[in-house]
This record gives structure tokens, C-alpha cells and sequence, in this order.
């Protein structure tokens, strides 16, 4: 079995909450194949009494479809619900219907798929917490998404019904160059701190990245096989990556692109002279959610300077447009050549820079 590794912070919040007294009410937030929905099932993997989860892009109607099925498998005697707010009742109705002698865990996943256009889900999730879950000292709600930014909007940031209800809330964040470590020493990889740092300067702390490295297996290998070779788990993760987390993600594809032609960063001005957007409200809550989800740094460069510089600090996106996007598929020995040109003592030196200022400013 998979093991937890590292998220010692994180876990003490999960595991307080079981101790304790009252309701709770705990957003989990960040970005895509951070560990999430593992750090959630292992900690409460004796206490969920009902787990549920969005899918991507599909409509009311499939959403509470699925709702149902999930529902009916705990407990038969309920229709399919007309809306949200039915839904949430016949939640109601199967936790008040369970005798359990500890706390119960509900796990809504990928919270923001479920709030689809004019589907009134937030309302009704509103609802249900205002007017029942947060009267039960004994039930854990637990919703979890990796579009942080409408997390912090819609969840942490709430001005209406769940305005200061979360009682706890969990910013996940990639695993540091220790508990990157970790993870591959507990997954009996024999690789030197040297090989790690490599590894990490190319995934980042990604835990689902660095699952995909194989027992035995050299750097050398591993790169190749995940990035160059032609159905390479990271060749195709970019895409995938904004795809899933924003509506309009190749407006924040068009950022990073500019913003990884320049390590030390760019000012909004010297952004927005690279794009095709205009100045404005898409640009600046494109640009937030970038920031948000971890993938771009806004900071000051020196005191008393008044333009804040915004910096990509997502290690694979950085390598991915620097190597894989412009390289065809090849099945070996292409990270060797690579590692020997002049190009990539430059891109390695860039890159432990960045890790060190992420470092310091975490520590």
C-alpha cells in the first residue's frame, strides 16, 4: 500500500479535527497531481462515510446523475435529484440515518467541477452547511480542488453564506527538496542527493511525477522514458496541466511562455507588451491565478521599488518549454546528450537559483 509521506503540518490539522468538539469545515487547495485527494483518503481512511466527486466539463444533469450513483451504493431508496438542493437533503437524510460512534468524514472532490453554470451548486452547498453540518459536532466536511483560484474566490474569499465558515483550510503545496527525498527513498530509489536535485530541477516536488520514476532506475533513464520518448508521461502533461485547472487556460499558457523567456521575471508592463491581451480585468485575474496556483511568484527586486516583478517558478513548466516541447520523440540517450552542451549548464544554473529563492522564502 501507498504510503503517506511527509505532510506532517498537514496532517495534524486533518487529525485535530477528528479530536475535536464541533463541526468542521476544511478546504484542501492546490494545484493538479499535488497529492490532494491521497493526503484526504489516508488521513480519514477509516472515517469517510461518503465520498463524491466532480467531473470535468459535464453538465448539471450528468453531475447529479452521478451524484445519485455514488449515494445509492451507501443507501437505496432515493431518486436521482432534480437539483442541488435536493441532493444535499438526501445527504441529510443518509448521515442522519448512519450510528457511528466517531466523527464522519464527507469528501466532496474536485469541488469546483460540480459548480457548473446556473447549477446553483455553491448555494446549495451553502445551505446545506449553514443549515444542518454545521450543527453536528459530529461530521468533518471536506471539499478539495486544484483550481485554487476559484478556492480562494469562491471559498476562502466568500462574501455570502459561507463567508468565515471554513474552520480549517489547507494550502498543499509541492514537496520541498527534503520530503522529495522522502518520497523517493520510500519508494527504495538508490539515487544520491546530486541525482535528486536533477530529478527535482526537472519535476519539481510533484509527488505524482515522482511516482512515475521506476525502482532501479537512473536519472538518465527516467528522463528519458517520462519526457523524450514518444508516449513519455511528460510530454503531454502541459496541456493537461492549465486545461484542467482554468476555463480560459491558454490565455495563462500565453504568460508563461513569456514569462519563462526571462528567469529573473517581468513586470506586468513588460508582460503585457509580450501578449495578445489587453490590459485589463483578464489580464490581471488571468495573471492572479497563476499566482495563486503556484506557478508564477509576484515580489518586489529591490526596496523601495514600486513595480512588482511576477517570476515562473514551476520547475517541469520551465524544462518543458525549454526541452521537451522542442525535441521529437526519441527512445534513449537523449538527456546524456543534452547534459554535455553548454545550453545546459546555463538552464541548471537558472534553475538551482530558483530553487533556493523558494527555499529561503519558505523557510
Amino acid at each position: 500500500m501507498q504510503q503517506l509521506v511527509g505532510r506532517i503540518h498537514e496532517k495534524e490539522i486533518l487529525t485535530d479535527a477528528l479530536s475535536g468538539n464541533k463541526a468542521e469545515l476544511i478546504a484542501v487547495y492546490g494545484r493538479r497531481r499535488v497529492g490532494k485527494t491521497f493526503l484526504v483518503r489516508s488521513v480519514y481512511k477509516n472515517h469517510i462515510q461518503f465520498v463524491f466527486s466532480g467531473i470535468s466539463n459535464t453538465p448539471l444533469k450528468q453531475q447529479l446523475l452521478n451524484f445519485h450513483l455514488t449515494l445509492f451504493e451507501k443507501k437505496t431508496g432515493f431518486s436521482i435529484p432534480s437539483g442541488w438542493i435536493e441532493a444535499f437533503f438526501q445527504l441529510r437524510q443518509y448521515l442522519d440515518w448512519l450510528k457511528t460512534k466517531t466523527k464522519k468524514v464527507v469528501f466532496i472532490d474536485e469541488f469546483p467541477w460540480l459548480d457548473t453554470r446556473k447549477s446553483n451548486f455553491l448555494a446549495a452547498f451553502d445551505n446545506f452547511w449553514n443549515s444542518y453540518a454545521s450543527k453536528k459536532d459530529d461530521l468533518i466536511i471536506v471539499i478539495c480542488g486544484s483550481a485554487a483560484a476559484y478556492m480562494i474566490k469562491k471559498i476562502i474569499k466568500n462574501k455570502g453564506g459561507l463567508h468565515n465558515r471554513l474552520t480549517q483550510k489547507i494550502h498543499l503545496k509541492p514537496f520541498n527538496l527534503y520530503e522529495t527525498e522522502l518520497l523517493l527513498k520510500n519508494n527504495r530509489m538508490n539515487l544520491s542527493r546530486y541525482d535528486i536535485l536533477q530529478i527535482y530541477m526537472i519535476m519539481g516536488g510533484i509527488p505524482n511525477y515522482l511516482e512515475k520514476i521506476k525502482t532501479g532506475e537512473i536519472v538518465d533513464q527516467a528522463v528519458d522514458r517520462l519526457c523524450f520518448q514518444k508516449d513519455g508521461f511528460l510530454r503531454g502533461e502541459f496541456d493537461n496541466i492549465f486545461a484542467s485547472l482554468f476555463e480560459y487556460s491558454k490565455n495563462h499558457e500565453e504568460i508563461i511562455r513569456v514569462l519563462a523567456t526571462v528567469r529573473k521575471g517581468k513586470t506586468r508592463t513588460e508582460i503585457i507588451s509580450k501578449l495578445s491581451l489587453n490590459s485589463g480585468g483578464t489580464f490581471t485575474k488571468t495573471l492572479d491565478e497563476l499566482v495563486d496556483s503556484g506557478f508564477v511568484e509576484k515580489y518586489f527586486p529591490y526596496k523601495g521599488v514600486k513595480d512588482s516583478v511576477y517570476r515562473l517558478i514551476d520547475e517541469y513548466s520551465m524544462f518543458y518549454l525549454k526541452y521537451i516541447e522542442k525535441s521529437k520523440p526519441s527512445e534513449n540517450n537523449v538527456w546524456v546528450k543534452l547534459t554535455a552542451q553548454q545550453s545546459f549548464k546555463i538552464w541548471s544554473g537558472f534553475s538551482f537559483e530558483t530553487i533556493c529563492f523558494k527555499t529561503c522564502r519558505t523557510n
